[in-house]
């Protein structure tokens, strides 16, 4: 973060310290800074240029590209008239940091369609590269705030059809022993056979600023274990159901479902606590963040989704997205459940139990275990 005291100069001043780098803001009545980004020096200085229209330069931050950075610099608005030949300009100082530096303007909808800038980013294909952080300025705002968005954002996308679960009987062969069970199958999903060697599955949760989990997408067998390891800012593992992604279990169907609860960590932390789950069958488990925001910007996950059916997991996302987020129960501690759901169009809350560590000092951990017989 730069201080407010780093901030905007209302006029170029002789520097012999830094190169000077014009950035034209407006220009053309394009919704853009031209060029997008620079790489530059500490000391070198950013002229930015307003053309017409009325636009701001405000620091922002690549996690929420269109929101002011706390005590960050911002030019305020600059209006400029239509035929204006001698353009106002503002300048801001390069400081000596090693970090990307990201803006954007904060008249109504620039950002959302785009208008945003960063000093020293990485290049592609990192997670937070320009492309990345305009990706996701577009992603968190869209474009209906200043203009209606296009038809195909909206009617492209069909919603599928319910899942359809039913009654299953199955005879298991595990530790040299047979076990007959009954359970709720799920259209697709493989037989309820134990993996030989359970293997533990790792899913980075909003690694490098990114607002996804890392990978979204996984497949795991039945005594497997799913390990979710938070990342720096604040996020949750809750589990939802595919046609409402972005609200918890609990709320939409009645079934308890996991969730971790709201996961802080700090931006210079070196251990990251962790959530983890242990599969109990293989029916298919849908999930979000429950940060305001952060599962209509698509950051959802899926275990066990049959890709060969509607409810994959691209179908899910895109259904985070359109219907945005509209949960607050994805706070309070650690939870889990042991509760069953006769056959219906609900989900089982059974096919996971959990155990959370959130590296409390001295190591003090919070954990809930629970147990499926079959």
């Amino acid at each position: 973060m730069i201080a407010s005291t780093i901030g905007f100069a209302l006029v170029a001043l002789p520097v012999a310290l830094g190169a000077t780098i014009d950035v034209q803001v407006g220009a053309g009545g394009n919704l853009a800074y031209s060029p997008e980004f620079v790489q530059a020096n500490p000391g070198d200085v950013i002229n930015f240029m307003f053309n017409p229209k009325n636009h701001t330069v405000t620091q922002s931050s690549f996690n929420t590209p269109c929101v002011a950075l706390n005590q960050g610099a911002d030019t305020g608005f600059v209006p400029v008239a239509a035929g204006t030949t001698n353009l106002p300009s503002r300048q801001f100082t390069v400081p000596d940091v090693t970090t990307p530096i990201w803006f954007y303007c904060r008249q109504t909808g620039h950002c959302g369609q785009g208008m945003v800038f960063a000093i020293n980013p990485p290049a592609d294909p990192a997670p937070n590269s320009f492309s990345a952080f305009k990706a996701l300025a577009i992603a968190q705002n869209g474009t209906a705030s200043s203009a209606p968005p296009a038809a195909s954002a909206t009617t492209a996308f069909v919603t599928p059809p319910p899942p359809h679960w039913a009654s299953a009987t199955a005879t298991v062969t595990y530790g040299g022993s047979v076990y007959t069970t009954t359970y709720s199958s799920y259209d697709g999903t493989p037989p309820p056979t134990p993996a030989p060697v359970p293997v533990d599955h790792k899913i980075l949760v909003g690694a490098n600023g990114i607002l996804n989990y890392s990978p979204a997408n996984i497949s795991a067998s039945i005594g497997d274990t799913v390990t979710f390891e938070f990342h720096p800012k604040n996020h949750t593992v809750t589990q939802s159901s595919f046609l409402n992604p972005c609200q918890s279990l609990q709320e939409t169907t009645g079934t308890p479902g996991f969730k971790s609860g709201f996961t802080p960590v700090a931006a210079n932390a070196t251990t990251f606590p962790t959530f983890q789950i242990t599969i109990n069958d293989t029916a298919p488990i849908w999930g979000y963040c429950g940060q305001t925001g952060h599962c209509a910007a698509g950051m959802v996950f899926s275990i066990n989704a049959v890709e060969s059916g509607p409810n994959n997991f691209e179908a899910f996302l895109e259904l985070a997205k359109l219907t945005g987020n509209s949960t607050t129960s994805a706070s309070g501690s650690a939870t889990g459940s042991t509760s069953t759901t006769s056959p219906s169009s609900k989900p089982s809350s059974a096919a996971i139990s959990t155990v959370a560590s959130f590296g409390l000092p001295f190591g003090l951990a919070v954990s809930s275990l629970m147990a499926l017989m079959l």
